[in-house]
């Protein structure tokens, strides 16, 4: 099983389809899968069917994890792996069936984005002290994050040559690397430059690389970092909420519809493949819309 398992492996990798993280979480798919089998006492993936699928099902909705038990988005890419690794079964392999076929998966509710609102974009913005040169990192990093969408993965990841002070814009590689061009604000291009000149240039010491921000040895941020830096700050102001780097990306998003823009340009912005993966900020939009409009209409809370 596990020759099979890693024979699909090589193929989703060599057909570039698919990021890092996608062939990691497929791979842990399939082992679980295979664990679960194991335990039934089953040695091939010719013998499921659609009994045994159910039966995982079930254990997998059993399972207690660190945030209680397991999630429907989680059991839904399970099963999404699985159908995809029985569909190269049955082309490559010669296994006739595929028991994940006609499963349906858990029913998914779209969760509305977290976001901040402005305000409380410009207190977190404006609370870093730029005579520091950590805080001035900091505020150069959180500041693109914001102004550009970007996700946590991308920021990271980012180096010297996708900025383009000229015309204000970042060339981005996001998911499946797909590229997308991003423009950013003033703002963000005068604290940026400062940063680069008077912070990174000192970090960056003896090594060749031109990844865009840093740590006080010249090293990378990692994306676990950056969660770090975002959520102290957050507890340094008090602001009582769980802050993590998507909730940018999703402010980001929100504003812009709020002011106007059009949900086909935020789409771009965002490098959505979908519409309907933008059009959930959409809900957020008139979400807020409601709420000011119940509060500010003087008849809007007089029953009939």
């Amino acid at each position: 099983m596990k020759e099979w398992k890693q024979r699909f492996l090589d193929y989703i990798n060599q057909l570039n389809t698919g990021s890092k993280h996608t062939l990691e979480a497929y791979e842990r798919d399939i082992d679980d899968f295979i664990a679960f089998l194991n335990e039934e006492g089953i040695t091939s993936f010719e013998h499921t069917d659609r009994i045994v699928v159910m039966n995982y099902i079930a254990s997998l909705r059993q399972r207690d994890g660190v945030s209680g038990t397991m999630k429907n988005t989680s059991i839904a890419r399970k099963l999404s792996s699985l159908r995809s690794f029985y569909r190269y079964l049955n082309e490559f392999i010669g296994i006739q069936e595929n028991p994940f076929l006609y499963v349906k998966g858990p029913k998914i509710s779209r969760r509305i984005p977290e976001f901040l609102f402005y305000d409380e974009m410009e207190l977190f913005l404006s609370s870093f002290d730029l005579q520091k040169e950590v805080d001035l990192r900091n505020r150069a990093l959180f500041e693109l994050m914001y102004a550009c969408g970007l996700r946590v993965s991308e920021i990271v990841a980012l180096r010297l040559e996708d900025i383009d002070f000229i015309d204000q814009v970042v060339h981005i590689t996001g998911k499946g690397d797909k590229q997308r061009i991003v423009p950013f604000y003033d703002m963000a291009k005068e604290i940026l430059l400062h940063y680069i000149e008077e912070v990174r240039e000192k970090w960056i010491q003896k090594e060749k690389h031109s990844i865009v921000f840093i740590n006080q040895r010249g090293k990378g941020l990692t994306t676990r970092g950056v969660q770090y830096l975002m959520q102290r700050q957050a507890d340094a102001l008090n602001m009582s909420i769980h802050i993590h780097p998507h909730m940018f990306r999703h402010s980001f998003a929100t504003h812009l519809l709020d002011n106007g823009a059009d949900l086909r340009l935020v789409q771009e912005l965002l490098g959505h493949s979908s519409l309907s993966t933008t059009q959930i900020y959409v809900h957020v939009s008139q979400e807020r819309l409601k709420n000011v409009y119940i509060q500010a209409h003087p008849r809007a809370k007089q029953h009939p």
